[in-house]
């Protein structure tokens, strides 16, 4: 989780540089090619449902990864983590035929409205919350998509296809953005991010499933609001109010309780 926010935080230069989308696509391009060379995936002896599945998770990581990104360009990175949680949140709830599960996605969205307000006013810009529940949409497909991923493939190898599948879709949109005012330098910045997110976080994630339930992973996973919240404010010094912190709080115990309710796999 703290690879993931810094990440992100430490993103913000590289970005304004060469853009979202673009940088995006680079630190999937990395992401891929490191994958690929250690886990060296046969690629060639996939057959159709295997493509199937690794594109649909290929693309859900694509949507994820672009939309956040491009989100915390023009809103808070504590913001854009919240609502970026409710994709999963959802995935939670709408496993759980009880009107009571209900309860957990209004709380959230009660947090998320106070993080959505400072003292200026509203800090969240339309188009950035869009991107946001944008990203939210693509990380819910991502738990509903690796599942099936997981057993369609062996180790790591749905991983590392998904990545170089995601890459490819991204490429259009990261050239477009302006390919010619790339600099090795920002190639190296982008080589750097991409071990910070998304490989290592991936990586790390993986091996803390096959040790632990999903449900406790879950559980963990619910203070990534609040991570992102600091790395915000440590590294791009956006600051919270009183409210602000209030509304960290009730999402992460809102996500804190869907996955008690329920076991759900990671993002």
């Amino acid at each position: 989780m703290s690879s993931v926010q810094f990440g992100a935080a430490l993103s913000a230069p590289v970005m304004s540089a060469y853009g979202s989308v673009m940088t995006t696509w680079l630190r999937l391009c990395w992401a891929a090619l490191a994958l690929v060379l250690i886990v060296r995936p046969p690629l060639r002896s996939y057959t159709g449902s295997h493509w199937r599945a690794a594109g649909a998770l290929g693309a859900a990581m694509a949507c994820m990864t672009l939309c956040f990104f491009a989100a915390i360009q023009r809103i808070p990175l504590g913001l854009a983590v919240a609502i970026d949680f409710l994709g999963p949140l959802c995935v939670a709830t709408f496993s759980v035929r009880q009107a009571r599960a209900l309860l957990w996605p209004l709380l959230a969205l009660s947090g998320v409205l106070l993080l959505a307000h400072d003292k200026s006013g509203w800090s969240g810009e339309p188009v950035g919350v869009l991107l946001a529940c944008g990203a939210a949409l693509g990380w819910g497909s991502y738990i509903v998509l690796m599942k099936k991923v997981g057993a369609a493939f062996q180790g790591m190898e749905g991983l590392s296809t998904s990545l170089l599948v995601a890459a490819v879709l991204v490429a259009p949109f990261g050239l477009s953005q302006g390919i010619g005012r790339l600099t090795p330098a920002g190639v190296a910045a982008t080589a750097g991010l991409a071990m910070l997110v998304p490989l290592l976080p991936y990586w790390l994630e993986m091996i803390a499933l096959r040790r632990m339930t999903a449900s406790s992973f879950g559980v963990l996973m619910s203070l990534e609001p609040a991570i992102g919240a600091l790395a915000g404010f440590v590294v791009l010094h956006q600051p919270m109010t009183g409210l602000q912190m209030i509304g960290t709080l009730l999402v992460v115990c809102a996500s804190a309780g869907a996955v008690v309710v329920v076991k759900v796999p990671s993002h």
